[in-house]
């Protein structure tokens, strides 16, 4: 029994997958539809680690969100065992923790690799943007306190196209050298494909704008996880 997963940030690294899904298989490319690849919500872990820079608002990750007739994105997919991770198309507790922000669905996707000629969906599983209110319901105040309140976070999921929220710079670097070992149409859907949270900028143009993200390297002990 295995389920196919969708990667569209860490996961565009095989490398980074095989950390988390250490028994995945056939890791190829595909394209999710009529979904938007977003940098719009803090990521807690990125405090933990201290890779988050609450002065320039770079501490960001990325979401996929519902965008009917938007082309979509380039993502990563595979499958891997069914090992606790959904139970009759729910996820687990143990899944949930893993990507504890996440609304975590089953999305249609299209197989890049043997493209399918008959009427079947192919759907896979995608993390996609949910709302504070899931969190809270999911997790309660005091997981909410600490890990985003005691940042000085106040918010997951309600930061406006206007707010200044920027991609967390170590984490974007990251995804920029997956998409990039991932090929040529990997790496051009990431960066024209891929948007900061006014859904306007593109990260070819935030990268254009910011080039000494490239050349940032990640802290030493955490060279390995965010080095594409």
């Amino acid at each position: 029994d295995t389920i196919t997963i969708l990667g569209f940030g860490s996961l565009l690294s095989e490398r980074s997958s095989r950390m988390t899904f250490p028994d995945l298989r056939n890791f190829r490319l595909g394209r999710v539809p009529n979904h938007r690849r977003v940098f719009a919500h803090p990521a807690s872990i990125f405090f933990q680690r201290g890779i988050a820079n609450m002065e320039t608002k770079e501490f960001s990750s990325l979401s996929a969100e519902s965008a009917p007739d938007f082309p979509g994105f380039v993502c990563t997919i595979f499958e891997v065992p069914n090992k606790d991770m959904m139970e009759d198309g729910v996820p687990s507790k143990a899944f949930l923790e893993r990507e504890e922000e996440f609304n975590i669905v089953q999305a249609p996707f299209e197989d890049l690799n043997s493209p399918n000629d008959d009427d079947e969906t192919m759907t896979g599983i995608l993390c996609t943007r949910a709302s504070d209110e899931i969190y809270f319901q999911r997790w309660g105040q005091e997981r909410f306190d600490n890990h985003y309140s005691k940042y000085g976070v106040s918010t997951i999921w309600g930061w406006e196209p206007d707010s200044g929220l920027k991609p967390c710079a170590t984490y974007l670097r990251h995804c920029v050298l997956a998409a990039k070992s991932m090929g040529d149409e990997c790496y051009n859907s990431f960066l024209d494909e891929t948007f900061l949270v006014d859904r306007q900028t593109t990260i070819r143009e935030y990268l254009e704008s910011n080039p000494q993200i490239m050349d940032t390297l990640p802290p030493p002990e955490l060279a390995e996880r965010y080095g594409g």
